[in-house]
């Protein structure tokens, strides 16, 4: 399926954070709630995908042990968890752990389920998964969660959780695309969120968008990935000098421009591999390089494979839905 962002080849100019976003092809997302009374507490197994929790009413805590990450919850409280990792939701995390999947004996689809009267605790949860594959380019520069704290920021991602419960409780004609824009709009919305109230050093590509400098760096890369770029050339891009541009892209991106574009050259060249039926020297030349083994020697140095054996150990059809959850 086609993403709903915007395409390179659709428009003039460059927004490198929907190209990744398009790239990573957001979907597959699940929504439900639960109305807990009582004490209880719940496992979740580690999954795929982005979780975000909307807390209604009440309050609850949340644990995720890998990460030695403790948050307790309040009503208003809007929550992303970004990484793979289990977690608990209880009233009290010291009391045993019930496997969520053990409550849950079908997808919610959209409704709440009450679990011991309710009235304790009322959540509402969206996940969505990565049709793409380098759903990683994303978590490797986000903490393992995100809390958003700001009452109306809050409320904005509260009622794309709604929508999409309403969508998906009462489906409709368009009622699967409509969920799926929903869906990326959230996404779209938590990243620029949590860009905007990062701490000003933070370090990766993401954070690296806030600098208008590194930006236009960063655009002109996904705007022409196949030209032969020069430090300089980006440098001029940024409008700086050519030391204090390599330097500076080094500290907010964490590693060189040139490394950059040859990653986002190989995420392309994969992207292509497993989508498009162009050969190994089609997608090479399409990317500016001359010959097919300089390019399979970088895409082997980046992926850890060659190109073909990139796309034979993908041939096989990936599973619509992703994120395993019966939420």
């Amino acid at each position: 399926m086609e993403s709903a962002f915007i395409s390179r080849s659709s428009r003039n100019w460059a927004d490198p954070l929907s190209d990744v976003l398009s790239l990573l092809k957001p979907r597959g997302y699940m929504t439900g709630g639960i109305d807990a009374g009582g004490e209880w507490c719940f496992g979740f197994e580690p999954s795929a995908g982005f979780k975000c929790f909307a807390v209604i009413s009440g309050c609850c805590w949340l644990r995720l042990d890998a990460e030695d990450v403790t948050l307790r919850l309040e009503a208003g409280d809007f929550v992303v968890l970004t990484h793979e990792g289990g977690y608990r939701l209880a009233s009290d995390l010291d009391l045993p752990s019930m496997e969520i999947m053990s409550v849950i004996k079908e997808p919610l689809n959209g409704r709440i389920l009450t679990w011991q009267g309710g009235g304790g605790c009322l959540g509402l949860s969206a996940i969505f998964s990565f049709g793409g594959e380098h759903a990683s380019i994303l978590s490797e520069v986000l903490p393992p969660v995100i809390h958003i704290r700001n009452p109306e920021d809050r409320a904005v991602l509260q009622w794309y959780v709604e929508r999409m419960m309403k969508v998906v409780r009462e489906p409709r004609p368009g009622s699967v695309l409509m969920g799926e824009y929903l869906a990326q709009m959230m996404l779209v919305e938590v990243l620029q969120l949590h860009v905007a109230n990062s701490a000003s050093g933070a370090v990766g590509w993401l954070f690296a968008l806030a600098d208008r400098q590194v930006r236009a760096a960063i655009a002109a890369m996904h705007r022409a990935p196949a030209q032969r770029w020069t430090v300089q050339e980006l440098a001029e891009q940024a409008g700086m000098s050519r030391s204090a541009f390599a330097q500076r892209f080094k500290e907010r991106v964490g590693l060189p421009a040139m490394s950059y574009l040859t990653r986002w050259r190989m995420m392309l060249a994969a992207d292509q591999l497993m989508h498009s039926k162009d050969s190994v020297a089609e997608i090479a030349f399409s990317l500016g390089y001359e010959s097919e083994s300089a390019f399979g020697f970088a895409f082997k140095r980046e992926m850890g494979c060659s190109p073909r054996q990139y796309g034979r150990n993908r041939a096989l059809p990936v599973e619509e839905g992703g994120a395993e959850s019966n939420l």
